[in-house]
C-alpha cells in the first residue's frame, strides 16, 4: 500500500447494473492522483475483493452500492463517482409519452415479435412470464432464475406454442441480428441450437471464418438439456429450424446433457440434418437408445462431434465445402522454464469445459459463473477477475484462456488483457473466438496479445491441445 488516503461511502439500497459501475469504476481509476476505485454492488465477492485491496468496508447488504477510491483526495473522487451514477439514473428528454413499466404493458401496446428480459435475476421468472402470457418467445438474458421457474416457464411456452430462449442465455442470432453477446456473422445455411453461449460463438466463428455462415443461433439455457428440465427447449428450437427453408443443416451444442435427455431430443423425426456436439459425453450421441428410423444425425451419414471446432468441421463437409487451416499465431521465441501443469482462465463455460476435456489434466476456473457475476459485469466485459488471476500464476504455470470478441463483448479486450499477459511470468495461450467482422479487428487483437508474449488460436480446441503439449 502507498499510504494514500482512502474513503468507502455505502448507499443503502442503491442499486445499479454491472457494466454501469464497471464503467465509473475504468473512469474514476483513470483520473489523475487516483491510485485505486471500485465502484460495485456489496455482494460478498465484491466485498471480499476490495478487503483484499486494502479498503476497510464497513458491514453491508447485498443490494448496497459501495464506492471505494484510494487517492490524493479520495473525497473528491468519490463524489465524482456519485455525479456520474446521477447522469445515468436522470431521464432522458424527448417524447413525453410514459413508456412501458412492465413486459406485460409493453406487449399490449405492441405490436413486438420477441421479448428480450435482462433484469435482476429474482425479476426475470415474472417478466418472462408475461411475455410467454402475451404469445410471445423471449430470450431470458437474466441468470438467477430457479430451474423450478425454468421448468414451469418452458412448459407454459409448449402450451403457447412460443419458444424460451433461456434462462442464462447469452448468445442468440435472428435472421441476422444478434441478441447478447453476439459477433459478426455471415448469413449461411447453418442453423445452430445451442445450450452454451460461446459454443455457439465458437461455433459459428469458425463456420464464418470458412465462408459457410448462419441462417439462425437459438440458445436454449445451458440447463436445458438436463434432467429436470427435460429439453423443451431445445427439442422446440430443432423443429423451428427443421421447418426454416433458409437452413440447410443444423448443429446442436451443449455442455454435458442428461443421457435420456439428449435422446429424447435426437430421437425426433425431422427431414434437416443435424451435428450433435455433446461435450463431454460420448455415448449419448451413439446410435444405441434411438429406433432405427430416428437417427437424426446419421439419416445424412454424420457423426457426433467429439468437440466444437470438429462440430464445425463435420457441418463443412455435409454442406461440401473445404474445411480451411483455422488461424494462429505462434508465440514470440523465449526462454522461459518449461510448465509444469494448466490453469484454465476461462469468461465461457462451455469453452472451459471443452478445454478442460481436450486437456485431460489442469485447474479450470470459470470466472462467467453466477459465483463471479453477481454483482459485477461479466468477464466478457470486465477483465478485472482474470488480470489479477493472471498476475497470481507461476512461472511453472501454462495460462489457458479466452477471449471472445463480438457485439457486447469489452470493446478492446487487449487494451486490458495484453498488459497482464506480458507482466505475468506463466506462458499463456488464448482462444481468441471471433470473425473479421468483429467491431474489435481480430487480427489486431490477436498482434497484440503475441507481442505480449502469448499463442493466439482461433480454435479453443486447438489451444487446449498446444497447451497439453506444453507440459
Amino acid at each position: 500500500m502507498t499510504g494514500l488516503p482512502q474513503a468507502v461511502l455505502v448507499r443503502r439500497g442503491a442499486y445499479h447494473d454491472s457494466v454501469t459501475l464497471m464503467r465509473v469504476s475504468r473512469a474514476l481509476s483513470e483520473l489523475p492522483g487516483v491510485e485505486a476505485a471500485m465502484v460495485a454492488m456489496a455482494t460478498d465477492l465484491n466485498v471480499s475483493i476490495l478487503r483484499e485491496m486494502g479498503f476497510g468496508v464497513p458491514e453491508t447488504d447485498p443490494g448496497d452500492l459501495l464506492i471505494a477510491v484510494r487517492a490524493k483526495d479520495p473525497d473528491a473522487a468519490a463524489e465524482e463517482a456519485e455525479r456520474r451514477l446521477t447522469e445515468v439514473d436522470r431521464p432522458g428528454t424527448g417524447s413525453d409519452e410514459q413508456p412501458p413499466l412492465t413486459t406485460r404493458s409493453a406487449a399490449a401496446r405492441g405490436p413486438a415479435d420477441l421479448v428480450l428480459v435482462s433484469t435482476p435475476g429474482e425479476y426475470a421468472f415474472f417478466e418472462a412470464l408475461d411475455a410467454i402470457e402475451a404469445g410471445l418467445p423471449v430470450m431470458i438474458f437474466s441468470d438467477g432464475v430457479t430451474v423450478a421457474q425454468e421448468r414451469r416457464l418452458k412448459e407454459l411456452a409448449e402450451a403457447r406454442d412460443v419458444l424460451v430462449m433461456g434462462p442464462d442465455c447469452g448468445t442468440a442470432a435472428i435472421g441476422g441480428a444478434g441478441l447478447g453477446f453476439a459477433n459478426v456473422l455471415t448469413p449461411g445455411p447453418v442453423g445452430v441450437v445451442s445450450a452454451s453461449g460461446t459454443g455457439a460463438q465458437q461455433v459459428t466463428c469458425l463456420l464464418d471464418r470458412a465462408g459457410a455462415g448462419v441462417s439462425h443461433v437459438l440458445g436454449v439455457g445451458g440447463r436445458d438439456l438436463s434432467a429436470e428440465v427435460g429439453g423443451l427447449s431445445a427439442a422446440r428450437a430443432l423443429r423451428m429450424l427443421d421447418e426454416d427453408p433458409a437452413t440447410e443443416l443444423i448443429v446442436l451444442v451443449s455442455k454435458p446433457p442428461a443421457p435420456e435427455v439428449a435422446r429424447a431430443v435426437l430421437g425426433q423425426r425431422l427431414r434437416t440434418p443435424v451435428v450433435p456436439v455433446l461435450l463431454g459425453t460420448p455415448g449419448v450421441a451413439q446410435a444405441d437408445g434411438l429406433a432405427q428410423g430416428d437417427r437424426l444425425a446419421w439419416t445424412a451419414g454424420l457423426a457426433p462431434a467429439g468437440d466444437l471446432t470438429q462440430a464445425a468441421e463435420q457441418a463443412l463437409r455435409a454442406l461440401g465445402r473445404p474445411v480451411p487451416e483455422w488461424p494462429s499465431w505462434p508465440a514470440p521465441p523465449g526462454t522461459r522454464p518449461a510448465p509444469k501443469r494448466i490453469r484454465g482462465l476461462y469468461s465461457g463455460g462451455t469453452l472451459g469445459t471443452e478445454a478442460a476435456l481436450v486437456a485431460g489434466q489442469g485447474d479450470f476456473v470459470d470466472y462467467g459463473d453466477d459465483a463471479y457475476t453477481r454483482g459485477r459485469a461479466h468477464p466478457m466485459i470486465d477483465p478485472t477477475l482474470r488480470a489479477e488471476a493472471l498476475a497470481r500464476a507461476g512461472e511453472r504455470d501454462v495460462v489457458l484462456m479466452d477471449v471472445v470478441l463480438g457485439h457486447g463483448a469489452d470493446p478492446d479486450p487487449a487494451a486490458s488483457l495484453a498488459p497482464a499477459v506480458a507482466g505475468t511470468p506463466a506462458t499463456v495461450v488464448i482462444a481468441l473466438i471471433g470473425t473479421e467482422g468483429d467491431p474489435q479487428d481480430l487480427h489486431r487483437q490477436a498482434a497484440a496479445f503475441r507481442e505480449a508474449g502469448a499463442a493466439v488460436f482461433t480454435s479453443n480446441a486447438q489451444a487446449a491441445r498446444h497447451a497439453r503439449s506444453l507440459v
